[in-house]
């Protein structure tokens, strides 16, 4: 495999590959690929043009849903489009998830808020569940409950190095009941009411996790089983950042050692009958 589709190995995600066979595991990884690009262009630094890269990859999706991709990895996202029949959204909402990033859009609101989570993570859980398998109603219910729950625990664990970008996802009207301004969080003015406002967005990642656990259980086990290790990852490394009572500098995230004990909770948890 190419450097490019190992990206995985070194993420959040990497644990959930364990549980896919071969086939399943390189399409994941092609898809994750395709996903490490978009945000290394939105973050990376010393890329002139960033639109314009990602508008490139714009028309490279077209292409590739046309048949005629030009890249390497276009010519094998060709292929995992085409065996388990993935749409162009997968692709192009996640490509506007990271112009709403390049372009420094705010969120008045948690429903605004919703559009990107929609775009930089829901998709993505659409994509994952594409290749699981997965589809119809249900695959897009766990895909907005597991996806926002992944991105605002993401979004609580980044809030410095975000800030740092001069990007805050939070909602203004949460920081604004704290008596907080988007300023406030770019220059961490205040530690302690920003620990108040993602204390009361972790409170929403919690209720998206439960709801994600409830679609779970209506899916066939074997094919939950890497969304269900994902999960438990994610909000042990939410659990873990809680106990810090929310003030922090360096963002708080798990061991290999604490991400493989989710691995273990995980399997143990899941009843495969189903």
């Amino acid at each position: 495999m190419t450097p490019q589709l190992t990206a995985y190995k070194k993420s959040s995600f990497g644990p959930a590959f364990l549980f896919l066979d071969k086939p399943r595991r390189q399409a994941l990884a092609a898809y994750y690929a395709f996903c490490r690009i978009a945000d290394d262009i939105a973050d990376e630094p010393g890329i002139e043009d960033r639109l314009a890269e990602l508008a490139l990859w714009r028309e490279e999706i077209q292409r590739i849903f046309e048949g005629q991709a030009q890249t390497a990895l276009g010519k094998d996202l060709q292929k995992i489009v085409s065996a388990y029949g993935m749409k162009p959204d997968r692709f192009l909402l996640l490509l506007e998830g990271m112009q709403a990033d390049v372009q420094g859009r705010t969120y008045a609101t948690f429903e605004e808020l919703g559009w990107y989570l929609w775009r930089v993570a829901g998709v993505v859980g659409q994509a994952t569940l594409d290749i699981l398998g997965v589809k119809g109603a249900p695959a897009q219910a766990l895909a907005r409950a597991l996806g926002f729950a992944v991105q605002s625990t993401n979004i609580i664990r980044d809030v410095h190095e975000d800030a740092a970008m001069g990007r805050v996802y939070l909602p203004q009207d949460l920081l604004a009941q704290f008596g907080l301004t988007r300023e406030d969080v770019l220059h961490n003015k205040n530690p302690q009411a920003l620990s108040g406002v993602l204390a009361q967005l972790a409170g929403r990642s919690k209720e998206f996790y439960r709801q994600a656990d409830q679609i779970m259980q209506t899916l066939p086990a074997r094919k939950m089983l890497p969304c269900r290790v994902m999960g438990f990852v994610y909000r042990a490394n939410l659990a873990k950042i809680e106990k810090t009572g929310f003030v922090f500098e360096r963002p708080v995230k798990l061991s290999k050692a604490e991400k493989a004990l989710q691995c273990i909770y995980a399997t143990c948890k899941t009843n495969f009958i189903n």
